[in-house]
């Protein structure tokens, strides 16, 4: 098999587990099962790093191939080398593509739930009142009344 298609091949795969992993992160954020994103990122940046390793390794082989680095090279090289590894390089693109549009459809939850957060912070701060003491206790309104639970 040639060197450049079995390399965009390995390339493919480790995007395919990103967006992967970008559903599992997307899932957890809807279902509120916000515990498990500690492993999801750590998860993330450890298939990042690979991906990054990869692309430098794909560019080194479009060196020696006589490409030069970057994304003419590699459209060049990938021409250069017949049909299947034409194939392969579009398919790496797309989903390079599905995998931005995952990341960045993730970043507008996290950002949707932040602004949420921040706005009833400021509601809370507004409404002049504290409803929670530090021990995380509910205040009485008027100061009086019995607490039903000790705890």
């Amino acid at each position: 098999m040639n060197a450049l298609l079995k390399h965009l091949r390995a390339e493919g795969a480790a995007i395919e587990d990103f967006i992967a992993l970008l559903g599992q992160e997307e899932q957890a954020m809807v279902e509120g099962r916000f515990a498990e994103l500690p492993a999801l990122t750590h998860r993330k940046a450890q298939l990042q790093e690979r991906m990054g390793e990869l692309d430098e390794q794909r560019e080194a082989l479009q060196k020696a191939l006589g490409f030069p680095a970057g994304r003419a090279g590699a459209d060049a090289a990938a021409a250069s080398q017949g049909a299947e590894v034409e194939a392969a390089w579009a398919h790496l693109l797309a989903l390079a593509g599905q995998a931005q549009a995952g990341n960045r459809h993730n970043a507008s939850i996290v950002f949707t739930h932040l602004d949420f957060t921040q706005n009833a912070l400021r509601f809370l701060r507004a409404s002049g009142q504290l409803f929670y003491g530090p021990d995380g206790a509910r205040r009485n309104q008027a100061g009086t009344g019995n607490r039903l639970a000790l705890g």
